[in-house]
């Protein structure tokens, strides 16, 4: 078996391979249906034997939100193996040549959503955060405090899409977890197609919040974004979704952001969550601590913890290295005593801020001194939830 880039004359067996994995009609809908329809933004794996394709994996070119700074990361989506082959290690060789593959691409962290846990597991990525949808009656959204005042709402228009992006951005670098959207695996124009698209401008042809939602057949509206820069401005939207009582009669709702969704949507009844998780892993350590944001750092005195990881499958990652915190700024260099032993599974968490040290150490992903260890956790404020907002 060899693994190899993906070429346009795999499109077919391509198609084939992912629609016995994930579903889909035998005959493909037209041109768009195939990986090479459009290029940008990603790069594809094949695993072949005998001439034949039995395994395939994309990674996305995505950037992730760490401390407000957006950090390079791979998203692996689309692993699929032929029936006959599974089993046989094609998706572990897929995995492990994408996992070099990042690296040279400059991917620090990559991030997955597991369809097979111990497969990932098994590779180093380890459960880190959450992609929720909760479903809603709008009517329930009506029980919620009105706006002091009830801004004006419009369509959107192209002439919108710099400042649609600078609202989300604005809510999603204070995010841990949430992604950019600005590489070429997102296409920002696509949002004017959406069924609902509606702004609440501000001043100075600013935007102070947007509501993204597409009306399928049936009773439901499912809403992709709700993104608001201040509590007035996310209770108008939310009103807005209270207008549709008696049109529709459930609400898919999109969790972007925390701050609305456990501050503002505090509702006294039960209504359903529906989670994703989603799984992290650090690909190449020292350059993923200098591309993070740190900003517990610029309050902390200088000091230094000596970790030692072991990682079998990016072996560059193992070893000694010297966590060092000195004048608000924090790297990773080469040495040290190995005071605290992290495994791969848990670089990911740590990373993330979303397990802290006693966490790991639970789950035997750490070990060593607590007082140590005491100090990763300063650095990443762990633990608090990590998000998303975008599946792939």
């Amino acid at each position: 078996m060899i693994v190899r880039p993906h070429r346009p004359a795999d499109d077919e067996q391509l198609y084939q391979l992912t629609r016995l994995a994930f579903g889909g009609p035998r005959e493909p809908s037209g041109p768009e249906a195939f990986w090479s329809h459009r290029t940008e933004g990603w790069r594809g794996l094949v695993a072949e034997h005998d001439g034949r394709i039995v395994g395939s994996l994309k990674v996305r070119d995505y950037r992730q939100f760490f401390g407000g700074v957006a950090v390079p990361m791979g998203g692996v989506a689309s692993v699929a193996v032929d029936p006959h082959a599974r089993g046989q290690g094609v998706a572990s060789a897929l995995l492990d040549t994408a996992l070099a593959d990042m690296r040279e691409h400059g991917q620090v962290i990559s991030a997955l959503y597991p369809s097979a846990p111990a497969l990932y597991r098994g590779r180093g990525w380890e459960q880190t955060g959450d992609y929720q949808r909760a479903t809603l009656r709008p009517e329930m959204l009506a029980l919620l405090p009105k706006p002091a005042t009830r801004p004006t709402m419009r369509r959107a228009g192209k002439e919108d899409l710099p400042a649609l992006t600078d609202v989300y951005l604005s809510v999603a670098s204070t995010v841990d977890g949430m992604l950019d959207r600005a590489t070429e695996a997102f296409q920002p124009e696509e949002a004017l197609d959406l069924d609902v698209l509606d702004v609440v401008p501000g001043p100075d042809g600013s935007l102070l919040g947007y509501l993204a939602a597409q009306r399928p057949d049936g009773d439901k509206l499912v809403c992709e974004d709700l993104v608001a820069r201040d509590g007035e401005t996310g209770l108008a939207l939310l009103a807005s979704l209270a207008r549709w009582t008696g049109i529709v009669n459930e609400v898919s709702l999109r969790i972007v952001d925390p701050a609305w969704w456990q501050l503002l949507v505090a509702l006294p009844v039960l209504y359903e969550v529906v989670n994703h998780p989603w799984m992290l892993r650090v690909v190449d350590l020292p350059a993923a601590v200098t591309a993070r944001g740190w900003p517990a750092a610029t309050h902390l005195t200088s000091f230094a913890v000596d970790i030692e990881v072991a990682d079998e499958h990016a072996p560059w990652n193992s070893g000694r290295h010297r966590l060092v915190c000195d004048a608000g700024q924090v790297a990773c260099e080469p040495g040290g005593s190995g005071a605290v032993r992290l495994h791969a599974r848990g670089l990911g968490p740590w990373f993330a801020g979303s397990a802290d040290s006693a966490m790991l150490r639970r789950a035997g992903l750490l070990t060593g001194d607590p007082v140590d260890a005491r100090l990763l956790d300063l650095l990443t404020g762990a633990p608090h939830p990590c998000r998303m907002a975008d599946s792939f």
